[in-house]
């Protein structure tokens, strides 16, 4: 997978993408990583990348003509399964998105900055909104960073056990079940004793039964969607 992040700030991606699985799976060469500054495709003298928004009102507006060559220059070398901007009135993303952003190819992501990007740049190249909250961040970095970090890792390969993502909350529409490690004993805090009896049916029940409940207490609304 290729994945083209289109940013102000490529540095805030220092860290969060270079670290870790997503570094792994880019020594791998399961992923590779591009972060492309959108002020270098700036025409304008002082590599201006926003202006006022017609009609008036506060705040700045991201102009067409960087992002859009930009855009133009990636699909011009190759194939693009998705162009994602992240927005706050975007897609609440979640576990079946990144399910399905995992088996792409190559994908864009572009982050916004102000009051948005020009509304002919979504109209013309955007083919999926994505949010991670309804909440509003100073601009798209961070969210194009959990994006790609719940999808790299969904990658087959990335993960040393693959079977440990299909165990995580959302992938069956609950949360995960609580986990305990060694040791069985710490300060009088015993681990449930279902879990060291060896019976994987037994453990399987637990855990199934622990999830439900846990999503019940917690994320109610999973349960009805």
């Amino acid at each position: 997978m290729r994945i083209d992040i289109l940013t102000l700030f490529p540095d805030m991606f220092q860290g969060p993408l270079t670290e870790s699985i997503v570094k792994r799976a880019v020594d791998k060469g399961l992923v590779e990583m591009h972060f492309h500054n959108i002020r270098d495709y700036s025409l304008d003298k002082h590599k201006k990348v926003d202006d006022y928004s017609f009609g008036g009102g506060a705040g700045m507006v991201m102009t067409i003509q960087p992002i859009a060559d930009l855009i133009d220059k990636l699909k011009s070398e190759r194939d693009y399964d998705h162009i994602i901007y992240v927005t706050p009135d975007g897609e609440r993303f979640n576990q079946k998105i990144a399910n399905t952003l995992s088996l792409s190819g190559n994908i864009i992501i572009l982050c916004g900055h102000y009051k948005g990007v020009d509304q002919r740049i979504r109209d013309h190249y955007i083919t999926m909104e994505l949010t991670i909250g309804d909440y509003v961040l100073t601009g798209g970095e961070l969210a194009a960073a959990v994006i790609s970090d719940a999808v790299i890792r969904l990658i087959p390969g990335v993960m040393s056990d693959e079977t440990s993502a299909l165990t995580d909350s959302f992938q069956d529409g609950l949360l995960s079940h609580p986990v305990y490690t060694r040791p069985a004993d710490y300060n009088g805090w015993k681990v449930p004793d279902v879990l060291l009896s060896g019976n994987d049916a037994k453990i399987d029940e637990w855990r199934e039964k622990k999830a439900f409940e846990r999503t019940k207490q917690i994320r109610p609304d999973l349960l009805e969607d």
